[in-house]
């Protein structure tokens, strides 16, 4: 496979994984937001530390993409 086309499917399933990602930021920040006063503490703390991981994952996943888009401009 020629190094183009392994940046362009490297880059097709950093856009998955992206897209999984923030569904389920956005789904969280939402029952957040939703249940801080219902929810026990305990599980409002699991949920914003999941929020924070996903977030810094969401970031990580955008900073790959874009060194892999890069990529393809050198070649």
């Amino acid at each position: 496979m020629a190094k183009i086309d392994e940046i362009k499917e490297v880059i097709g399933w950093l856009k998955v994984v992206f897209g999984i990602l923030t569904a389920i930021d956005i789904s969280l920040l939402g029952w957040l937001a939703q249940n801080y006063n219902s929810a026990s503490i305990y599980l409002l703390g699991t949920a914003l530390l999941v929020i924070i991981t996903t977030t810094m994952g969401i970031i990580m996943v955008n900073k790959n993409a874009y060194s892999k888009i890069r990529q393809l401009k050198e070649l």
